[in-house]
């Protein structure tokens, strides 16, 4: 095996992130004989992470500040932990780490760099006047660095592949897609659906960009309509600039619009609660909490939005809706609700198409190919 005796290190912003997004894959390189090294901000999740076997290297990055001089402490660090480490193969994920990561990279000669852009982020999305600004410089940034010999870029869709190569610059020949995360099969399973008046879940971080307003607006009309379908939001608040505080979502609570169960370390269990699977947002790369959703056989409403229409086919697995609409998000929410053999003809599709392309494994080994294709390039090199 290629990864025998190699170095790996993943570079995240969030040790938690890491742990629900990336572990499977770092479990497969130790298998392989690999060594794992881990660049991340810590928390309560950093034990875990040591208790894999994995080396932990606390990092000071924050993912949502613009700071320039908070920036330029955290490359000088990068710079620092890639000489020290000498990785293989750093495999950077989000914006931030992809950016002063590669710049890293570049400057110490690292042979193989992967680069995981999960959905285009605040910065290429937002509508903002910072965003518009910072936008540009960004992207030709990422012209560069993407387009170095020994990068190559995964992304988790069609229309970001064409958003990189038309309007970044990346040779087509840079990119390659690897759906999503992966998704346990044998943890995330259906489960009959529970009694009641059915709940529909969204399971997301409590971000405008991922549609809550939009979803609480919804669950507003639904009220007043009297429907019979509950609105459950799980997750947590985020120092993200577009995130909701606590207190609004205490208000929401308080006024009986949407339940706030908060975060939750099993998803499962979540959506063995529920009754459809929701998520509303502005853009994705490939939406992980969708993904599990549809693992446990539940039908989905999402927007009609990169990213989320790879799962949620509409009329197949679930409904799309338009973006940024909440009158059509409450009537589909409505009709899934009031329609269970629609929901249960929509969840089993849902499931067989996690089991086709979505599944842990699938995403396993075609990320570990990648791998051990970018080492025997970098051998062949003079």
């Amino acid at each position: 095996m290629a990864l025998a005796g190699r170095t790996v290190l993943f570079l995240v912003t969030e040790d938690w992130y890491f742990l629900s997004h990336r572990l499977p894959i770092a479990r497969a390189v130790r298998e392989a004989g690999g060594t794992v090294v881990v660049a991340t901000r810590t928390s309560d999740a950093a034990q875990r992470i040591r208790d894999e076997g994995f080396r932990l290297c606390p990092l000071d990055i924050d993912r949502s500040t613009l700071n320039p001089l908070q920036d330029l402490k955290t490359l000088r660090a990068l710079v620092r932990l890639y000489r020290n480490v000498r990785p293989d193969i750093v495999h950077h994920v989000a914006i931030k780490p992809t950016l002063y990561g590669s710049i890293a990279a570049a400057w110490t000669g690292v042979p193989g760099v992967v680069n995981a852009v999960t959905g285009l982020g605040f910065l290429l999305i937002s509508r903002g006047p910072v965003a518009a600004v910072v936008r540009p410089l960004l992207q030709r940034a990422y012209r560069y660095l993407f387009n170095r010999p020994n990068s190559r870029l995964i992304l988790q869709n069609e229309d970001d592949r064409r958003f990189f190569v038309r309007t970044v610059g990346v040779a087509p020949a840079r990119t390659v897609i690897i759906r999503g995360s992966g998704v346990d099969i044998a943890a995330f399973r259906p489960t009959p659906e529970p009694e009641g008046t059915p709940v529909a879940l969204c399971v997301s971080r409590m971000l405008k960009d991922k549609g809550v307003g939009e979803l609480v607006e919804a669950a507003r009309l639904l009220k007043r309509r009297d429907a019979p379908v509950r609105v459950r939001l799980v997750g947590p608040t985020d120092d993200n600039p577009a995130s909701f505080p606590p207190a609004t979502l205490k208000r929401w609570q308080a006024e009986g619009i949407v339940e706030v169960a908060g975060p939750t370390d099993d998803v499962a269990a979540a959506y063995a609660e529920a009754h459809i699977a929701v998520l509303p947002s502005y853009r994705e790369g490939l939406p992980k909490s969708l993904l599990e959703g549809a693992a446990c056989g539940r039908p989905m409403v999402a927007t009609d939005v990169p990213g989320c229409r790879e799962i949620c086919r509409d009329g197949e697995t679930g409904l799309l809706v338009p973006v940024r609409e909440a009158a059509p998000l409450a009537d589909a929410l409505e009709r899934l609700a009031g329609d269970s053999d629609l929901r249960q003809r929509m969840g089993q599709a849902a499931r067989a198409e996690v089991e086709a392309h979505f599944a842990e494994e699938i995403i396993v080994r075609d990320t570990l190919a990648l791998y051990e294709e970018m080492l025997a390039k970098a051998e062949r090199q003079p």
